[in-house]
């Protein structure tokens, strides 16, 4: 008796799952039973469920009415493969789309157009999945499908990714969107894939050609217009908004529409910007986001005023106030104000500019010779935000390296690897700094920790590599360990410089020359420079040594290494000027905070 009720409730219930498929609502427990007084009872199915997979099938309705998904879901696809039901595919499918899970969602979808290959919904459900996975040459026949059907295919979207496509798949995908534009010679969304293929091959006047037959058919084409625009600017065209600004002076209250306008002037026309942004704003007055544009924008030409108040709206409305926050902090560094810019950062919570505001309110405590309060304010942050110490420690010591307090950072980064012993990024700073005080002891002890939990980590091997060419006579050992660096990254410019240098101090030029030459041709860094120069005036081509120099010096006159390196040679002029050996920071700008 209770095997006969629970067979009956499993019909009652699965009816839905049956088919025809029932499309799942916002929340699936509400694919249940139609109620008889609100709408007729659905048909039975055509061939009744084996008794075997109606006692899962009820376990799953039941499991959603509770809105255990995992269960419901898992039981669902395992019947939905065993029956082989376009019903209860469709249910899973819609199932699998409400919880997020891409992957299984794939399937079911598969099954279902596979069980039911004429239905719309199934088949646009799948060619949406395959998009987005990339597989736009698999999407394309079910696309064609649904416009067959009479829905209208998002075309476009099979362009996701085009670029990443091999040239086979890119020719088969054209091919099939230009076969079915000939089908559909009206279908503007086909005309508009067909403008954007054109346009990414940078065939610029078959786009226009294209858009001109669209605009014939829909001459409001938000999408088009968009994509003429930027083709007439890529293009140099004399007004290559007229048709945007028409269309905005026609349908004035097209939000999407004017944003896009007003993102592209930021390009070139920040005033035309802000000028868009206020009509906007004024349509939407409690939108943060524009806001925020507002007031960037009003900050970049140079209007403080308007920025801070646009700022103090966002304030006033609770709305993006740790951005809010961290600009006004901006706008007080700027205008000289130290005491309201600390103010102001100090006020940015865990957010995107967490970092960002504590590297400037640090750098401007340290200078202002408050270190102290500085190393207050980053212990309390520790505190209040465990989840960025590691970040929080590195932020200081880096802070206190660049102030010369390198004692200071020392204490920061010893106090840091107590509590997080294993941190790679505070061990790494560490060498670096005991390096630079002379301390290769300690340099390589904490290198060689780093290089024991991850052997494969270039960046310390090649470091250590390098420290033991360049401040020891352990050549034999350095060579390994840069041989060791250069095997796992051949093409690392920073690897090849160190390689070159340890050539060079063991008196192999010629090799040292092509590995520093090639690191130089990657990477044209002061350093390298130094490097390449030194062996290149060592081996008497002194013309190319100071050619490689006078371009270092250009872009960084007061790079301690090139300077050194130029002393240590007895290099005191190039080309007949005077070597820069660097201007002192002037401080006595700087205000003392209370």
């Amino acid at each position: 008796m209770l095997r006969l009720l629970a067979i009956a409730t499993a019909y009652a219930l699965l009816t839905a799952c049956a088919s025809p498929a029932t499309v799942l609502e916002k929340d699936p427990a509400s694919a249940q039973a139609p109620v008889a007084d609100k709408a007729p009872v659905a048909k039975p199915p055509e061939r009744p469920f084996p008794d075997d997979s109606l006692y899962p099938l009820l376990v799953a309705e039941f499991a959603l009415r509770r809105r255990e998904y995992d269960v419901a879901l898992n039981n669902y696809l395992t019947q939905s493969r065993i029956l082989r039901d376009a019903g209860v595919s469709a249910h899973t499918t819609h199932l699998t789309q409400f919880m997020q899970r891409e992957p299984e969602a794939l399937s079911a979808s598969q099954l279902w157009v596979e069980l039911d290959p004429d239905n719309v919904e199934a088949n646009s459900t799948l060619a949406s999945l395959l998009v987005r996975r990339g597989r736009t040459v698999e999407a394309l026949p079910h696309l064609a499908l649904a416009e067959r059907n009479g829905a209208q295919a998002n075309f476009p979207s099979l362009l996701n990714g085009f670029s990443r496509l091999d040239a086979q798949q890119r020719a088969k995908l054209v091919s099939g969107i230009n076969e079915l534009a000939a089908e559909f010679p009206e279908n503007t969304k086909l005309l508009l894939t067909q403008a954007l293929i054109h346009t990414e091959y940078r065939q610029y006047d078959l786009a226009l050609d294209k858009l001109d037959v669209l605009f014939d058919l829909e001459p409001k084409q938000s999408q088009a217009i968009l994509l003429e625009v930027k083709i007439l600017l890529t293009e140099n065209a004399k007004k290559p908004f007229a048709r945007l600004q028409q269309a905005l002076e026609e349908n004035p209250q097209d939000k999407w529409l004017r944003l896009q306008y007003a993102r592209l002037l930021t390009a070139s026309n920040m005033a035309g910007a802000r000028e868009q942004f206020e009509i906007l704003s004024a349509q939407s007055p409690r939108d943060g986001d524009l806001l925020l544009s507002l007031a960037l924008i009003s900050s970049e030409i140079g209007d403080d005023l308007a920025a801070k108040a646009y700022l103090n709206q966002l304030l006033a409305l609770e709305q993006r106030m740790d951005e809010a926050h961290f600009y006004l902090g901006r706008i007080a560094e700027t205008a000289g104000n130290p005491q309201e810019a600390v103010s102001q950062y100090m006020q940015v919570q865990d957010s995107r500019e967490f970092l960002a505001a504590n590297k400037r309110l640090g750098r401007i405590l340290i200078a202002a010779g408050q270190a102290q309060r500085s190393h207050t304010w980053f212990n309390q942050q520790r505190e209040e935000n465990p989840q960025r110490r590691e970040q929080i420690y590195g932020l200081e010591a880096d802070l206190l390296i660049q102030a010369g307090a390198l004692d200071a950072a020392v204490q920061v980064l010893n106090q840091a690897l107590a509590e997080v012993p294993a941190s790679t990024s505070l061990l790494y700073a560490r060498s670096m700094l005991s390096e630079q005080q002379g301390d290769l002891v300690l340099m390589e002890k904490d290198l060689r920790v780093i290089i024991a939990n991850d052997p494969n980590n270039t960046t310390a091997i090649n470091a250590l590599g390098y420290s033991l060419a360049n401040r020891t006579e352990r050549y034999t050992e350095a060579m390994a360990l840069i041989s060791q660096a250069l095997a796992l990254a051949p093409d690392e410019p920073a690897i090849l410089d160190s390689m070159g240098w340890v050539l060079y101090r063991t008196g192999r030029y010629e090799e040292a020359l092509d590995y520093l030459t090639r690191a130089y041709a990657v990477f044209p860094d002061p350093e390298v420079a130094a490097h390449l120069g030194e062996v290149l005036w060592i081996t008497g081509d002194t013309d190319a040594a100071t050619a490689v120099w006078q371009g270092a010096l250009l872009k960084d006159p007061d790079h301690e290494i090139l300077l050194s390196t130029l002393e240590r040679l007895g290099v005191s002029s190039l080309g007949g000027q005077p070597i820069n050996s660097g201007n002192p920071v002037d401080d006595t700008a700087l205000e003392t905070l209370p």
